[in-house]
C-alpha cells in the first residue's frame, strides 16, 4: 500500500472540511471542546463514509457520481454561503460573537457537501493507493477519517481565535469561502 499517496489524498480531501471548520469556529457563539469534537467527528465520519460508499458502488456507478456530484456540492455550498452572508447582514456587530449557533442539519449539509468529492475518490482509491484487500481499504478510509478529524478539530479553534477579531466580516468571509468551494468543485468537475 502506498502510504504517501494515501496521506496526500487524505489531506487533499479534508481541505474543504478544514476551511468550513475554520468558518464554523469563527462564527459560532459557543466554541468549546465538545463543539470542536462534534464538528470534527461529523466531517471525519462523512469523509470516511463517502469513499466507502464510492468504493462499494465501484465502476458501475462511477459515471453517475461524476454527472451529479459537482451540482450537489455547488447547490449545497452556495445555499449555505448565501445564508451565512444574509444572516450576517441582520446582526449587529456588537453581538456578533453572541448570536450564532450551529444546527445539526446545517452541520450535516456542510459535511455532505464537502465530502462529495470523497465519494468519487472511493471508486479509484484501491488503484490510487494500492488498497487491494478489504482490510487495506478499511485502513485507507480510517486514515482519511482521522486526518480529516484532526484538521477540522484544529480548524475550529483557529476560527475561534481569529473570528471575533473580524466581527461579522468573518461570517461574510465564511459565506464567500463556502460559495468559492462550491464553485471550485463545480469548475474542477465540469471544465478540468
Amino acid at each position: 500500500m502506498d502510504y504517501l499517496s494515501l496521506f496526500g489524498i487524505a489531506v487533499g480531501l479534508s481541505m474543504d472540511a478544514f476551511a468550513v471548520s475554520i468558518t464554523n469556529g469563527a462564527v459560532l457563539k459557543k466554541v468549546n471542546l465538545l463543539t470542536a469534537l462534534k464538528i470534527a467527528a461529523c466531517f471525519g465520519m462523512f469523509q470516511g463514509a463517502m469513499p466507502l460508499i464510492g468504493w462499494s458502488i465501484g465502476k458501475i456507478g462511477e459515471q453517475l457520481i461524476h454527472t451529479v456530484d459537482h451540482w450537489i456540492a455547488l447547490i449545497l455550498l452556495c445555499y449555505l454561503g448565501i445564508k451565512m452572508i444574509w444572516d450576517s447582514r441582520k446582526k449587529d456587530e456588537a453581538d456578533f460573537c453572541e448570536k450564532s449557533s450551529l444546527k445539526i442539519k446545517t452541520l450535516l449539509a456542510m459535511a455532505v457537501a464537502t465530502s462529495i468529492d470523497a465519494l468519487a475518490t472511493g471508486v479509484i482509491l484501491p488503484s490510487a493507493v494500492g488498497a487491494e484487500t478489504l482490510i487495506q481499504m478499511i485502513c485507507s478510509i480510517s486514515s482519511i477519517s482521522v486526518i480529516t478529524f484532526i484538521l477540522c478539530f484544529i480548524g475550529v479553534f483557529l476560527g475561534k481565535k481569529f473570528g471575533c477579531l473580524l466581527h461579522n466580516k468573518s461570517t461574510i468571509l465564511g459565506g464567500i469561502v463556502l460559495i468559492g468551494i462550491g464553485i471550485k468543485i463545480f469548475v474542477e468537475q465540469v471544465f478540468i
